[in-house]
């Protein structure tokens, strides 16, 4: 970083073909500022893009917070400019990278080592996987702020967690621990602090030892299928399946299969 610059927003690194992301405002609890918002989108969209890269862990730099959401004194400054001025530069903008990262077509897990409130905890729930350290800490704070969640909190915590317990959550703004996060299915696993970052980099690397065509084909057959019926559900299932079943890697994963070898894939 050069003398009188601003720091990155969003740190960006790749290790053995899986992109290491870090909310990059220490001394904000990596709030969400827009700056932050838009360049995380900016580099999932180059993600995306980068055939060498199969997966993304998403963290936060510091030792006391993943998020602690979005960034009260910016968007105070949008309300006050009124309701629409607040709806296009925050409440959109947060649902554009909640939903973004929920639909990402490569596997994204949340190492979330610390504070996941508001905004932090969204991001937990949009992502395809998350790993909480036992220092994590969640909360859906954001009615003593006078609001409601706005990156998605309110939709996508009961899909995960239940009604009750969601409304619970939203309507108390309580904090809650990673152990209860577990429990609700928010994270997949608890694992201690400085064990966090290696347990990531493991589940991301056992994902992207197979085709990235078919984890691609998973991922879009489970996002879409959330919100449809069973039936429409199937179909799409059967599409994904129907996409991926006459490529080489399918053909190669079931001959290694028989052969009782390890398969080799080709490019994505």
């Amino acid at each position: 970083m050069k003398v009188g610059t601003m720091p990155d927003p969003v740190l960006f690194e790749v290790r053995d073909a899986i992109a290491l992301l870090t909310l990059n405002r220490p001394e904000k609890l990596n709030a969400l500022d827009y700056a932050t918002i838009d360049r995380l989108l900016l580099l999932l969209d180059q993600i995306e893009d980068d055939q060498t890269i199969r997966a993304v862990i998403l963290t936060g730099a510091g030792e006391r917070a993943f998020s602690a959401g979005g960034d009260i004194e910016q968007f105070s400054s949008s309300i006050a400019q009124g309701v629409d001025v607040v709806m296009k530069a925050f409440v959109r903008r947060g649902q554009a990278m909640t939903t973004r990262l929920e639909t990402f077509p490569k596997p994204i897990i949340a190492a979330v080592n610390g504070i996941a409130f508001g905004g932090g905890c969204e991001i937990t729930e949009a992502v395809a996987l998350a790993i909480a350290s036992d220092r994590a800490m969640f909360a859906k704070p954001e009615i003593k702020l006078g609001i409601p969640p706005t990156f998605g909190g309110t939709q996508r915590l009961p899909r995960v967690a239940g009604r009750k317990r969601a409304l619970e959550l939203l309507l108390t703004g309580d904090s809650f621990s990673p152990r209860t996060a577990l429990e609700m299915g928010l994270v997949n696993k608890v694992v201690p602090h400085g064990e966090l970052m290696k347990e990531a980099f493991a589940m991301a690397q056992s994902i992207i030892c197979h085709s990235a065509g078919t984890a691609r084909a998973i991922l879009s057959a489970v996002n879409r299928g959330l919100n449809v019926s069973l039936h429409d559900g199937l179909q799409i299932e059967g599409e994904q399946f129907a996409r991926v079943a006459a490529s080489n890697n399918t053909l190669e994963a079931l001959t290694a299969w028989m052969e009782r070898r390890a398969p080799v894939y080709e490019g994505r």
